[in-house]
C-alpha cells in the first residue's frame, strides 16, 4: 500500500519538493513546527526503522548527506538544526514511510521534557 509520501515521491499529489535524486526525497512539511520543516524520506517505502536491512544502509547515510545540502540552501547550516526519526506509535510516528524531519529557522529548545 502506498503512503502519502510514496505519493508525492511520484509526484501523484503536490508537495513543495525542495531535493529529490534517484534514492530520496526532500519536502517541506505541511504543518510545520519550525519556520524550517523538511521532510527527507527515502524513495524506497521503508514502514519504521525497524524495517531497514542492511542493503539500505547507503540510502540511509545519503539521507545524512542531503540533510546537510538542505539545511545549507534553507540558511539554516550555520545557526544549527535539529534532525529526528520517530520510530512507532509512541514516538509519534504518524506515515509509516520512514522519514527524517530537519527542522529549524530558530531556537528549538529541550529535545524532550523529563517527566
Amino acid at each position: 500500500m502506498t503512503t502519502i509520501f510514496g505519493k508525492i515521491i511520484a509526484k501523484e499529489i503536490p508537495a513543495d519538493i525542495v531535493y529529490q535524486d534517484d534514492l530520496v526525497t526532500a519536502f517541506k512539511d505541511i504543518s510545520p513546527i519550525a519556520p524550517v520543516h523538511i521532510l527527507i524520506v527515502p524513495n524506497k517505502e521503508i514502514p519504521t526503522v525497524n524495517d531497514v536491512v542492511p542493503d539500505d544502509e547507503h540510502m540511509l547515510g545519503h539521507m545524512f548527506l542531503v540533510a546537510k545540502i538542505v539545511a545549507d540552501e534553507q540558511g539554516i547550516a550555520r545557526s544549527g538544526y535539529r534532525l529526528l526519526v520517530n520510530c512507532g506509535d509512541d514516538a509519534g510516528q504518524e506515515v509509516y514511510h520512514l522519514h527524517m524531519h530537519l527542522v529549524g529557522g530558530r531556537k528549538l529548545g529541550p529535545m524532550l521534557r523529563r517527566e
